[in-house]
């Protein structure tokens, strides 16, 4: 399965349907809960932003402005439903792909927190 950032969806790397990983930062002030355990969220890279929803219980580590991985495909309207969704509390514990897709959007600060 492909990880993809928000800058590749956004250039329209990914097709409707097409499994792979969404990989960046949870955007700030984005995060809405909705009815049962449904959540919609914003995934950015610093450069693009790729709205997500996802049905189930949020991992304990997930927050706005934190690293996240979902799997999941895209939808007609261009929202990610994610399947999986896993947090990561810092750059430490990263999938080297987020690192980098950061790293290419300027938002990567060597050591920050």
């Amino acid at each position: 399965m492909y990880f993809r950032s928000p800058s590749d969806v956004a250039a329209k790397e990914v097709g409707e349907g097409v499994a792979f990983r969404l990989g960046g930062l949870v955007e700030k002030g984005s995060l809405q809960h909705g009815s049962g355990a449904q959540v919609h969220f914003r995934v950015t890279d610093g450069k693009a932003v790729v709205p997500a929803d996802f049905n189930g219980v949020l991992p304990a580590l997930f927050r706005e402005g934190q690293g996240v991985v979902a799997t999941g495909a895209m939808d007609a309207s261009g929202t990610f439903i994610a399947s999986e969704v896993l947090a990561k509390h810092d750059e430490k514990y990263m999938p080297p792909e987020v690192v980098q897709a950061l790293k290419r959007s300027g938002r990567w600060q060597e050591g920050a927190k």
